[in-house]
């Protein structure tokens, strides 16, 4: 039997395109596993705050989120997001939420993974460091996950606020308990300094949701992570994970009447170890 060229060409764009297709199916969950889930990017905002003091005018804050150790994010990779914020030098650091996972493990096991975390991220050279839980430490002990960080020299935030001072003015680093588990407490969050003299206030809160209860209280910038930018995004698809309380303001900068809100991709993964078109982040913040 005699084979054509157009039959050649036939039959190898078929088995072409099913050694792709093969490779494509190994190639691309390796890739999102082990390459891109790794991939630090460090993001730089600079957001202007019509209240911030000129003396605060230029500083710079250094927003991690969504840690999720240990259940996916090695110990080598969240040193190696230390290193990063350390070269970057920042005036104030902010953890907002999620150092652990609430998953196969143990709670036991799961609380001992909190104490490393929060050992790992000590190492942090900045002496103003902040953070506030996430649905995740909620959920598996509060208490002990506040422990965790205030044993390590971080600054918890469970609805209060500590003031940054410069030649007599205030910035607030404010913080809130999570949402998810019913611990969003604004009203005991947020200082009344900064509603009756004007000054200005940074807001940590896991959820991004919130944002519309936020507005009453005058915040000039809302941080927060949760939702890991949907962590798989494949092009033409809406992304893949998105939890409660993390659907409406999925990554990056949003603003909604006199609050500006910023939404870290996060460094870890839940469900499954892949990232996918959705690096995990460093946010480097100036202030102006």
């Amino acid at each position: 039997m005699v084979v054509t060229a157009s039959e050649r060409r036939k039959t190898f764009s078929r088995r072409r395109f099913l050694q792709l297709s093969g490779a494509a199916a190994v190639g691309l969950p390796l890739y999102a596993g082990e390459i891109a889930r790794h991939e630090l990017r460090v993001e730089d905002r600079t957001f202007h705050l019509a209240r911030l003091p000129d003396v605060f005018r230029g500083i710079r804050i250094v927003q991690v989120s969504d840690f999720h150790y240990k259940e996916f994010t090695e110990a080598f990779f969240l040193r190696e997001v230390v290193r990063e914020i350390n070269r970057l030098r920042p005036d104030a650091v902010v953890f907002t939420g999620d150092f652990i996972t609430n998953g196969y493990w143990s709670a036991e096991k799961t609380v001992g993974f909190g104490y490393e975390c929060a050992e790992i991220l000590s190492h942090v050279e900045c002496p103003l460091r902040f953070g506030v839980l996430g649905n995740h430490d909620a959920v598996v002990r509060p208490e002990a996950m506040i422990d965790a960080l205030v044993t390590h020299g971080i600054t918890a935030l469970e609805n209060s606020a500590f003031p940054i001072e410069r030649d007599g003015k205030r910035l607030w680093i404010a913080g809130s308990g999570d949402a998810l588990t019913g611990h969003f407490r604004p009203e005991h969050a947020l200082p009344r300094a900064t509603q009756a003299e004007g000054e200005p206030v940074v807001f940590l809160v896991h959820e991004p949701d919130v944002l519309p209860e936020v507005l009453k209280w005058k915040v000039d910038l809302m941080l927060s992570g949760h939702t890991h930018g949907g962590q798989v995004r494949l092009p033409f698809v809406p992304p893949m994970f998105l939890p409660s309380m993390g659907q409406v303001y999925v990554e990056g900068v949003y603003q909604m009447g006199a609050t500006q809100l910023y939404v870290n991709r996060g460094i870890g993964t839940v469900n499954l170890p892949f990232r996918l078109n959705c690096p995990p982040e460093i946010t480097h913040i100036t202030l102006a």
